[in-house]
């Protein structure tokens, strides 16, 4: 009897393992995976990876989500409602050190998805006064605007790439910071908000800088990559426990990714890429001013002319440059906010950075699609606008260098 209850329990067993097997198996309805954006030309990548089918070549179901400002992405990917999005590069560090967010709170970068394409547009009232690049002229500018009214300038996010280019800028300029307003406005609703007169400047990602020239709000002051030559932009950021739990569909999300990044940097391609960003599903920017700024032609407004971008315009792969994450970018920006006056006190760079960039992954990734890995991550550099050389094994002495 003992022996015919054992040969049951076993059957039952084989069974149970089988059905699981089976729930489990090649025909199971795969896990959604949700990537926010935010309505900008340099969520490019997601967006094609998704049109060209991309998510699906490599085994992952991923469902795009447009959202309304960086707070919220911010939010989702720290509260798990996002696996991941399009994201800010210096957004998990301005998170991490309390300048945007909970300190502490961990956002993860695994990979970079562009590089340049951002821009600083002054209102009318600038035109005439300090034209294309022509830092100079910015100081005695907003003084003659200041005569006026208050002069206000807006950016994306505290601690954010934009909130950070916009600073570097006004430090070259010789404009004390303390000297004119800085809010934060969504990217989508730069435009409209300086068409009725809420501030003077803004620094944001395409296509708002060409929208603004288009409808004459505005013109292109600047670009970033004139402010800092290939400077890191988004990157895919990741909820934390995603990344620990799910390292597999991540990876294959990356890789899906990293194709299409490939994919943009043919510019042969990159007007099909603005017919898809153009539908109000995404940016629902006009057609005209995507493609012209993604194909690198920014026509300036303002009665500037045209400025052509060629190895600088926007770019999503270069050869495997853009899309390893450094840390040593990371604690530049946390320099930043020292530099700034977002902290006290210098944070612990190096550990925060090994703490928030997945470089290994990444490497790991590349290393499997055989893409190039850069070899200049933790060397010393310089970017365009500033002077004074950052090295990330000593960003102390850069902030006590650095203009203000």
């Amino acid at each position: 009897m003992k022996k015919i209850k054992t040969v049951v329990q076993t059957v039952v067993f084989a069974l149970v393992v089988l059905m699981l097997s089976s729930a489990a198996g090649p025909n199971a309805p795969k896990k959604v995976i949700k990537l926010g954006f935010i309505p900008l030309t340099d969520c490019a990548p997601l967006v094609v990876a998704k049109e060209m089918g991309f998510f699906q070549k490599y085994g992952v179901e991923v469902q795009l989500s447009k959202e309304a400002s960086w707070a919220n992405v911010r939010d989702k990917i720290l509260n798990g409602e996002l696996q991941g999005a399009h994201c800010l590069f210096s957004m998990p560090f301005s998170v991490y050190t309390g300048v945007g967010g909970k300190p502490g709170a961990e956002m993860k970068i695994a990979m970079v998805l562009n590089n340049n394409g951002q821009g600083i547009t002054l209102s009318k009232e600038f035109c005439g006064l300090a034209g294309f690049k022509e830092y100079k002229k910015v100081a005695p500018a907003v003084k003659a605007v200041q005569a006026k009214k208050e002069v206000t300038f807006a950016m994306t996010f505290p601690g954010g790439t934009h909130d950070i280019w916009l600073r570097n800028w006004l430090a070259a300029c010789g404009v004390n910071q303390k000297s004119v307003g800085i809010i934060t406005i969504p990217p989508p609703q730069m435009v409209s908000n300086m068409k009725v007169d809420n501030m003077e400047g803004f620094c944001v990602g395409e296509p708002w800088n060409g929208v603004a020239a288009t409808q004459n709000i505005g013109f292109t002051h600047v670009a970033s990559q004139d402010i800092w030559k290939h400077h890191p932009e988004k990157a895919l950021v990741v909820n934390k426990e995603f990344a620990e739990a799910s390292k597999e569909d991540l990876k294959n999300v990356m890789k899906a990714i990293l194709e299409a990044c490939k994919w943009l940097d043919n510019m042969s391609n990159r007007k099909k890429a603005a017919g898809w960003l153009t539908k109000p599903n995404y940016v629902n920017a006009p057609l005209a001013v995507i493609e012209a700024r993604l194909l690198g032609s920014n026509d300036l407004g303002c009665d500037l002319g045209v400025q052509k971008y060629k190895d600088d315009c926007m770019t999503f792969f270069n050869n495997g440059f853009v899309n390893a994450p450094r840390k040593s970018h990371g604690i530049w920006f946390m320099a930043q906010y020292v530099r700034f006056g977002y902290l006290k006190s210098d944070p612990e760079y190096k550990a925060i950075a090994e703490k928030l960039v997945l470089d290994d992954l990444y490497n790991e990734v590349a290393k499997s699609m055989n893409v190039v890995l850069p070899n200049d991550d933790m060397k010393p550099f310089r970017i365009t606008i500033d002077p004074t050389p950052f090295d990330p094994n000593n960003p102390e002495q850069y902030v006590s260098l650095a203009k203000k």
